[in-house]
């Protein structure tokens, strides 16, 4: 592969992809930062119905990856699945502008169909910069990573302070000119990733079927046709429950399938191997991921009702205190990427089995901080903001054991025939942990379990019960994997 040098020796387009990916997180976290908020107090929705309309919205956003990866490497190519997501998600933004729950739904369902296309492929066109066994893979991955929590903290800060303080509308306003902000970026930089493979439309992709008309145009009017379907399982979430189980055999199939398929063609016993680690790696990631996203939920409506936001007579709007995530990213991601390269360099790596252990024993911790914020209380039933400063301080360093490293893992154990369609996978692991968030915090709302409204103290007592909970289960979890870490290696078969 010809590629173009950038940054620290990086190719070219890993910028591009960079700023291309920052403002389509600027869009997708923009209106996520904002949404259960929306729900509960412009739509007078009860917290529990907020939280699983938030877990089914979520959800379906990352199971999309699934179909848009699978159609992206029999169809479209990577380049075009990105355009297309990138228009559908500017639209679906623009769409809640009507201000109805008629719209949020419809700009929702645009938004899943469009997420589904960008996300997958963006991540796969970042792994087809390297060559096999290139050195800078995870560090490129975890420098992309830092463009996604840009985005996430201008959309925590920016749009969170527009939303709440000027009203909802112009919150979802200035994340729809964000996504045509990277849509701009990804096209005019075209000619940065050009060597990356696969970007064009496929040979099956080109053939003729209907009125003349290719496959890969007749793809793009059937995804439309996909909209309302969304706007349908948001409003019946019950019915995700069977859905995502299904999807979840589903893709387990396809992927050892893939597997065994692959060591006939190269005459080797690896792939079905690698395969079955990348499945339990998708459930270890669904217990991380399940217990993280209650940041845009429980977590909001902790901080709206029992923290202390006063800062020097300036009050924090709630939504605002997810800024800490993306910002603690920041900080430490550069720290993370360099920290890799020399562990490796010096054999003192952690294995990836044990950096996913380190990463959900600090989610953990930061669960359990909300105990000793307790011990802090003011007469309001308030906990500190240093309460959620250290929770997601510790949610973050876990999130940097985990997630960068997730990305470049699926791209090293899956054949390369099927990086689109194992990406897609990855990301069905968010959709089911996203929905199972939802029902998680559906259980810590400021409601009893008769539908009456809790005093604060009252709540505050559930919300802190319910987190130091989630705390100790996952350092149960955290100690399992630790124990299975040499059966996980013997899977990956050197992957490291």
């Amino acid at each position: 592969m010809t590629e173009k040098k950038s940054l620290k020796g990086h190719p070219k387009g890993l910028m591009t992809l960079f700023f291309s990916e920052m403002w389509e997180r600027f869009c997708y976290y923009g209106m996520r930062v904002l949404l259960t908020l929306y729900l509960v107090k412009s739509l007078m929705k009860g917290d529990a119905d907020a939280a699983l309309i938030y877990g089914a919205y979520t959800g379906l956003v990352y199971a999309a990856p699934i179909l848009g990866g699978k159609l992206a490497d029999k169809y479209l190519g990577y380049r075009n699945a990105v355009l297309l997501g990138a228009v559908l998600m500017a639209l679906g933004e623009f769409l809640i502008l009507g201000g109805t729950e008629q719209f949020l739904l419809i700009g929702m369902g645009t938004l899943i169909i469009g997420n589904g296309y960008f996300k997958a492929n963006i991540s796969t066109i970042v792994g087809k910069l390297y060559e096999d066994g290139d050195p800078r893979r995870d560090s490129g991955f975890t420098i992309f990573y830092i463009g996604i929590n840009i985005g996430a903290l201008l959309a925590t800060t920016v749009v969170a302070y527009v939303g709440e303080t000027y009203g909802f509308k112009y919150g979802f306003g200035l994340a729809g000119i964000g996504m045509i902000l990277g849509l701009l970026i990804f096209w005019f930089g075209r000619h940065n990733y050009e060597a990356a493979p696969g970007l064009g439309i496929t040979e099956e992709g080109q053939q003729r079927v209907f009125g003349g008309m290719n496959k890969a145009t007749l793809v793009v009017i059937l995804s439309l046709v996909l909209i309302p379907v969304a706007y349908f399982l948001i409003m019946q979430n019950t019915w995700m429950d069977y859905i995502l189980l299904g999807l979840f055999v589903f893709i387990s199939f396809v992927l050892i399938k893939a597997g065994v398929d692959a060591d006939k063609a190269d005459n080797v016993k690896v792939w079905r191997d690698r395969m079955i680690a990348l499945l339990i790696f998708m459930v270890i990631n669904i217990s991380f991921w399940a217990c993280f996203e209650q940041a845009g939920t429980s977590l909001t409506l902790f901080a709206d009702r029992n923290v202390d936001r006063e800062i020097l007579g300036w009050t924090m709007p709630a939504s605002m205190t997810q800024f800490f995530n993306p910002f603690f990213i920041i900080v430490f991601g550069s720290i993370f990427s360099v920290m890799w390269v020399k562990l490796s360099a010096i054999g003192k790596n952690p294995s990836i089995p044990m950096k996913f252990a380190l990463g959900i024993l600090q989610l953990a911790l930061g669960f359990l901080v909300t105990m000793v914020g307790l011990q802090f209380v003011n007469d309001s039933y308030q906990v500190p903001l240093l309460t959620l400063f250290f929770l997601y301080l510790l949610h973050t360093t876990g999130e940097l054991f985990l997630s960068p490293i997730g990305l470049s893992m699926v791209t090293k154990l899956s054949p390369k025939n099927i990086a689109g369609t194992a990406m897609g996978a990855w990301f069905l692991s968010f959709a089911i942990a996203n929905y199972v968030g939802g029902k998680i915090a559906s259980l810590t709302g400021g409601h009893g379990d008769s539908g009456e409204a809790l005093t604060l103290a009252e709540g505050l007592d559930k919300y802190t019960t319910v987190f130091s909970t989630i705390g100790y289960v996952l350092i149960g979890i955290a100690i399992l994997i630790a124990l299975f870490n040499k059966p996980l290696k013997k899977l990956m078969h050197g992957v490291e």
